[in-house]
């Protein structure tokens, strides 16, 4: 009876199962990148590389402009700081009859008296130091703010890259489960086929289009963030992103800690701002020590035989009568803050070797699971499918597994694009913790024809 059933329904089930595998014949070349891809938008035609990102960003971000106003400014206090104050002149018309404003007989005078501050102990010179390395630091800190930025745009460039990858696999995915999903329908309608089949298909339809408006809005997402960081408008296209050729082979991780602690601008500045506190500790323990006024004075005054003129020197000292409270906690507050860049140094250089090892471990991560993609796991999911595709031609297996194979080897494909953005980032944080170039951004990885997966 199974027999004979089989026997009447095979010339339908073989016009059914051609029509199907009419419109399922990409399976063969899904893996591979289809011919008919969608028509790329006008951003997705061009290509962008990361140097011109990093370029664009050092040329147009204000933050820069504002951190190298921020170090001439600095530069510019040392001068004053160094010099003497300002000296006081005083002119006096002393002892004058009022109201009728008469110089006093014998007493009235016209007077004229130039006042000096000086710092003793070394003030001045202390205070030059430390204003100079308060502007070294500001300096440093200049092409700290460079790095953060070029980090920044970095991740975006490849937080782009990974969503112009997804969504490209996304929509090819998209076409084959709409052929699916028509031929899976063609075939209930005949009787050849179930209707989990065609429910299965459609959710996972549903499914690809939130993949791909989830990875739409990340492009725009961060295409308005490289925009902002470029200074440019936030609907000004970006193209596609081009990988640039990552160095073969990854430098030792003691080595890297040691440039990072060495090389890192943060650090240094950090380092700076302790000389800042090391001179400004010595310059309020001298601070007790009186200042000197030094005056000359010049006066003269109506006298019988005509104007009589005189000249006065005067000394004065400041009289340090509050030092406890005054100049000793000047002390006091100068010695915390020398303590405080102290473990602020310290605790930069701790977190600068966790962010090292953080950083290289995922770049470990990622390069060897890429690696394992291209070269064992996407084969064999290609494999599965090709597998997957002839068994269910001679009806070995079901509709269900020929789907998840398809679908599994998709997320495989969109995983490796995610891979190779993660390693991109790991070198950018490198960078940053490093302050060294370690990847030439200038360059690029050859092109793929578009829906190929990454080698």
């Amino acid at each position: 009876m199974y027999l004979e059933k089989f026997s009447d329904a095979a010339p339908m089930r073989s016009r059914t199962v051609a029509r199907l595998l009419a419109g399922i014949g990409f399976f063969a070349f899904a893996a591979r990148g289809a011919a008919q891809a969608p028509t790329p938008s006008a951003a997705e035609r061009t290509t962008v590389l990361l140097g011109t990102v990093l370029a664009a960003v050092e040329r147009a971000n204000p933050r820069i402009d504002a951190a190298r106003a921020t170090a001439r400014a600095a530069r510019a206090r040392i001068p004053s700081v160094t010099r003497l104050p300002d000296p006081q002149l005083q002119l006096g018309w002393m002892n004058y009859e009022l109201p009728s404003l008469r110089p006093m007989d014998a007493i009235g005078m016209t007077q004229l008296q130039l006042m000096q501050m000086v710092p003793v102990a070394g003030k001045l010179r202390l205070a030059g130091v430390a204003e100079t390395a308060k502007a070294d630091a500001a300096a440093t800190r200049v092409a700290d703010v460079s790095l953060e930025l070029r980090q920044r745009a970095a991740m975006a460039f490849y937080d782009l890259y990974a969503a112009d990858g997804t969504v490209g696999v996304a929509r090819e995915t998209r076409r084959i489960l709409q052929d699916i999903t028509a031929i899976a329908t063609k075939m209930y309608e005949v009787g050849d086929g179930r209707q989990a089949d065609v429910l299965r298909a459609n959710v996972e339809l549903a499914r690809m289009q939130e993949d791909i408006v989830r990875m739409e809005s990340m492009r725009t997402t961060m295409t308005a963030r490289l925009n902002a960081l470029e200074s440019q408008p936030i609907e000004a296209l970006v193209g596609a992103p081009r990988l640039p050729r990552f160095p073969s082979a990854l430098p030792p991780l003691d080595s890297l800690a040691r440039l990072a602690e060495q090389s890192r601008p943060m650090l240094r500045a950090g380092a700076q701002d302790i000389e800042v506190a090391d001179a400004a500790a010595q310059l309020a323990q001298r601070e007790i020590w009186p200042d000197f006024q030094l005056g000359v004075q010049y006066g003269q005054q109506p006298g019988p035989n005509g104007a009589q003129r005189m000249g006065s020197l005067m000394v004065a000292a400041s009289l340090p009568i509050y030092a406890k409270s005054r100049q000793l906690q000047m002390r006091e507050e100068a010695n915390a803050m020398r303590a405080m860049a102290i473990a602020d140094l310290a605790a930069m250089r701790a977190e600068t070797r966790g962010a090292v090892g953080e950083s290289y471990a995922s770049l470990v991560r990622a390069r060897r699971l890429a690696a394992l993609y291209r070269t064992s796991v996407l084969p064999q999911a290609e494999a599965t499918v090709t597998s997957s595709l002839a068994s269910y031609r001679v009806g070995t297996v079901n509709f269900m597994t020929l789907l998840e194979a398809q679908m599994t080897l998709n997320q495989y494909r969109q995983q490796l694009f995610t891979l190779e953005a993660d390693e991109g980032k790991a070198w950018a944080e490198l960078e940053m913790l490093t302050g060294r170039a370690l990847v030439d951004a200038n360059t690029a990885q050859p092109a793929r024809p578009a829906g190929e997966p990454p080698k």
